[in-house]
């Protein structure tokens, strides 16, 4: 598979699609997720306060159970001022549905944002392993959170969620797996899908959709 560019810096739709295509000619099971269920979506999202919060939101439930406590918080904290969401009390933040660690980290991560320590504009100017050490060194932040801003928020190419719930069980059932395989037996197995292992993530994805029945995502 031939190198990425030195000059992609974000993820597009034609880039997309040419990964999609280079990974479907190496791996016949890309390709029956393709014929399946369509080139995947991009999906990328603002590089903000807003998108990381939201992906914190999401941590370690369903997707149907952080979309309602989504809701709630874009009721309480739309625009998503900084300075109004660090002086958002703690019980604010988890009657609209955050544990009390997700609440903490909302106003600290607000707090840095304003004081400098989270700059958003130097993270997406940073190569890869740079931007994700800056994330993990954020609270509250963690190798999934860091991971999912990076392949949807910055959109990068190389990334891969291995820790990732829905894509370990995808790739049990696509590769006919024994077991579900653990992050480390994923990030193993995923190795040979770089440079574009974002784009194989997004195949994933779309494959878990189609086993659970699932519409496929929209952008």
């Amino acid at each position: 598979m031939p190198p990425i560019s030195e000059t992609l810096r974000r993820l597009d739709e034609q880039g997309l699609a040419e990964a999609v295509t280079l990974l479907a000619a190496s791996e016949r099971q890309f390709r029956k997720v393709v014929d399946q269920n369509g080139l995947p979506p991009l999906r990328l999202v603002d590089n903000s306060l807003e998108s990381l919060l939201r992906i914190v939101t999401e941590q370690l439930i369903s997707l149907q159970a952080a979309a309602v406590i989504w809701h709630r918080l874009h009721r309480l904290l739309h625009p998503f001022e900084p300075a109004e969401i660090r002086a958002t009390s703690i019980e604010a933040l988890k009657g609209a549905g955050l544990s009390t660690a997700k609440a903490r980290c909302f106003v600290t991560l607000a707090e840095w944002h304003l004081d400098g320590r989270l700059d958003l504009r130097a993270l997406a100017a940073a190569d890869d392993e740079t931007a994700r050490k800056r994330l993990l060194a954020l609270p509250g932040i963690g190798p999934w959170t860091a991971d999912i801003y990076l392949l949807t928020a910055l959109g990068r190419a190389d990334i891969f969620p291995s820790g990732d719930r829905a894509l370990q069980l995808a790739a049990q059932h696509l590769f006919g797996l024994p077991e579900t395989p653990s992050a480390a037996e994923l990030t193993a197995l995923a190795a040979a899908w770089n440079p574009w292992r974002a784009v194989a993530a997004r195949l994933l994805w779309s494959h878990y959709r189609g086993l659970r029945g699932l519409p496929q995502a929209v952008e």
